[in-house]
C-alpha cells in the first residue's frame, strides 16, 4: 500500500505588483523559472517526476495548459504528463491535492504541484460585434469580403473587454463582497487595519531574517535579464496611522475596506515537490511535512462570498481527527482583512500568534493561481523550524468556495 504524501521542497518567485517588474513576462515564463529552481535546489532527478499539476485562473488562450508548458520548458522529460486546474484562488492548493491523490492511490511516487499568474498579461477580449466581424472576415475569400463585416461596427464594438474580478452570478466584485461581509459580521475598520499592519510587519521581519529569501527563486527578466530577487509589495515602514488614513474603496461613504487592508493584484509563481513517504526515504529526502487531510466546501456567493474556509476547515480537521486547538500554525489566505476576521470569528477565533506568522497575502501579494503553493511552502518550512506537529492552510475562492489542508510533522 502507498504511504503518506510528503512535501519535500518548495519555492516561489518573488511576488510583484502587476504591471511592474514582470510586465514583459507571461505566467508560463514565471512558472518555468520557479519549477526549474525547484528541481535544481531539491536535486531531484527530472526522470523521477511522474506528474505535474499547476493552477492558473486567468489563462492565456495561447497556452491554456500551463502545466504542460512548464514540463516542456523547465527541463523535465517530455513524456511527463501534466494538467492545469482552476479552483480560483485555491488553484495551487487543488494542484497539490491532485498530486497527493495520485500518490495516495499508488498512481505516482513523485510529482510537482503549484501555480502561476500574470495579471500584467491578461487576455484582453473584444466585444461581441467585433468578434462576429472577425469571424466573418476570416471566412471571406476576397479583400472586399474581408472588409465588409467591419463596415457596420459601432464605436462601442471597438471597446476591449478585459477580465473582471467579479462574481458572474451576482455581479459584485470581490471587494464589494468583502465590504458586505465586514458590515454583516461587525468587523471594524480598526480590526482590518490591524490585520494588514501585522501582515506587513511580519513579512518585513521574515524578509530581514532570511526566512522569506530562503523560499525565493531568482527571476531574470528580459530584455536585459536583470535579476528580481525580492518581493516588491511589502511596506517595511507600514504604520497603523498610515493605514488608517487610506480612504475606503468600495463604499466611499460608509465603507471600511481600503487598498491597504486588501491584497493587491500580483504576478508570481510557486511550486512544491511531493513524494510518497517510502520513496522519499529511499532517496534520502527528509520531508518538511506530510499531508494529513484536505477538504473543499462552498457557500452561496450571494450571501457571504468569502466564507468558504469557515466550512472547509472543520471538514479538514474532522478528516484529520484533530481540533483547531491542536493546530500549532495557520496560514490563512488574506484576500481581504475583512475576510480573515470574518472566517476567524466563525471558526471560534484563531490566535494572532499562530496566524500568518511570516505575513500574508496583503503584504506579500496574491497571484491567484500560485497562492496555495506559497502558503503550503511557508507553513511546512515554519513547522520544521518551530518543531510543531500540526499546521493548517485555508484559502477562500471565487464562487463561494473554500479550501483547507492539514499538514503534519
Amino acid at each position: 500500500m502507498p504511504g503518506r504524501a510528503a512535501i519535500v521542497a518548495g519555492c516561489r518567485t518573488p511576488f510583484a505588483r502587476a504591471g511592474t517588474v514582470y510586465r514583459e513576462m507571461t505566467a508560463v515564463d514565471l512558472a518555468r523559472a520557479c519549477v526549474r529552481e525547484l528541481v535544481e535546489r531539491s536535486e531531484v532527478d527530472p526522470a523521477w517526476v511522474e506528474t505535474v499539476v499547476m493552477g492558473q485562473v486567468v489563462a492565456s488562450p495561447k497556452a491554456p495548459n500551463l502545466a504542460r508548458e512548464v514540463v516542456l520548458g523547465a527541463g523535465l522529460p517530455v513524456a511527463t504528463p501534466a494538467h492545469t486546474v482552476n479552483r480560483a484562488c485555491a488553484s495551487a492548493s487543488q494542484a497539490i491535492a491532485d498530486v497527493a491523490s495520485a500518490i495516495l492511490a499508488g498512481h505516482a511516487t513523485c510529482g510537482i504541484a503549484g501555480g502561476a499568474e500574470s495579471l500584467s498579461d491578461p487576455p484582453i477580449l473584444v466585444g461581441r460585434g467585433m468578434r462576429r466581424a472577425l469571424l466573418e472576415a476570416s471566412r471571406a475569400k476576397s479583400l472586399a469580403g474581408r472588409l465588409r463585416p467591419f463596415l457596420g461596427l459601432r464605436p462601442r464594438d471597438l471597446a476591449p473587454d478585459a477580465p473582471a474580478i467579479a462574481e458572474p452570478s451576482t455581479g459584485l466584485t470581490m471587494g464589494q463582497s468583502a465590504e458586505k461581509m465586514a458590515k454583516e459580521n461587525g468587523v471594524t475598520r480598526e480590526e482590518q487595519d490591524e490585520i494588514a499592519w501585522r501582515s506587513h510587519v511580519r513579512a518585513a521581519a521574515a524578509a530581514n531574517d532570511g526566512r522569506i529569501p530562503a523560499e525565493l527563486a531568482r527571476v531574470f527578466v528580459p530584455p536585459k535579464y536583470e535579476a528580481v530577487e525580492s518581493d516588491n509589495l511589502v511596506r517595511r515602514e507600514a504604520t497603523r496611522e498610515a493605514l488608517a488614513a487610506l480612504p475606503p474603496v468600495f463604499d466611499r461613504r460608509h465603507g471600511s475596506v481600503t487598498a491597504g487592508n486588501s491584497s493587491p493584484l500580483t504576478d508570481g509563481a510557486a511550486a512544491v515537490l511531493l513524494m510518497e513517504e517510502e520513496r522519499a526515504k529511499a532517496l534520502d529526502y527528509e520531508p518538511l511535512a506530510f499531508i494529513r487531510s484536505w477538504a473543499v466546501a462552498a457557500v452561496d456567493p450571494a450571501g457571504q462570498l468569502l466564507m468558504g474556509p469557515a466550512v472547509a476547515v472543520p471538514k479538514a480537521l474532522e478528516r484529520a481527527g484533530i481540533t483547531l486547538e491542536e493546530v500549532d500554525l495557520v496560514e490563512m489566505h488574506e484576500a481581504f482583512a475583512a475576510q480573515v476576521a470574518s472566517n476567524s470569528k466563525a471558526l471560534g477565533g484563531v490566535h494572532p500568534d499562530r496566524l500568518n506568522v511570516m505575513g500574508g497575502s496583503i503584504a506579500l501579494g496574491h497571484p491567484f493561481g500560485a497562492t496555495g503553493a506559497r502558503l503550503t511552502t511557508t507553513l511546512a518550512n515554519e513547522m520544521r523550524r518551530r518543531g510543531v506537529r500540526f499546521g493548517l492552510v485555508s484559502v477562500c475562492a471565487q464562487g463561494g468556495m473554500g479550501f483547507a489542508m492539514v499538514l503534519e510533522r
